[in-house]
């Protein structure tokens, strides 16, 4: 009975352990999407900034090229590279959060298997084969 409940709790532990290595990778790839958004926020600004007060600038809009006054165009980047800045530290915090559960995780799977050196082996047994 006890090595019933050892094994479902092993597998409820490594279900857990999946699902959240899960989020960790996609929270990645969502943090790699928003430092190139962050990047080519930065890079626009750049070159805004160095452009006289009179140029003309455009906004692209699909296959459409809008004029807009070039302080229009400075706050949306700005604002852009703002939100990435926001969106990263965010992410960057549930990810740490995330790690730490796995943390856990390991370890509640390491004392169940210290505890019950014969589920160790029927794990050991089972990815043998």
């Amino acid at each position: 009975m006890a090595d019933e409940a050892n094994r479902t709790a092993f597998m409820e532990l490594q279900a857990r352990m999946f699902d959240t290595t899960g989020k960790i990778k996609q929270l990645q790839t969502q943090m790699r999407s928003k430092e190139g958004e962050k990047k080519r926020a930065y890079l626009t600004l750049e070159e805004l900034r160095q452009l006289p007060d009179d140029t003309n600038t455009y906004k692209t809009v699909g296959k459409v090229f809008i004029l807009e006054p070039k302080s229009v165009l400075l706050n949306e980047q700005e604002q852009k590279f703002n939100e990435s800045e926001s969106a990263i530290a965010s992410m960057q915090t549930s990810k740490e959060y995330l790690e730490k559960q796995v943390g856990e995780v390991e370890n509640n799977i390491r004392e169940l298997l210290q505890q019950d050196p014969g589920l160790a082996r029927q794990i050991l047994s089972m990815t043998v084969q």
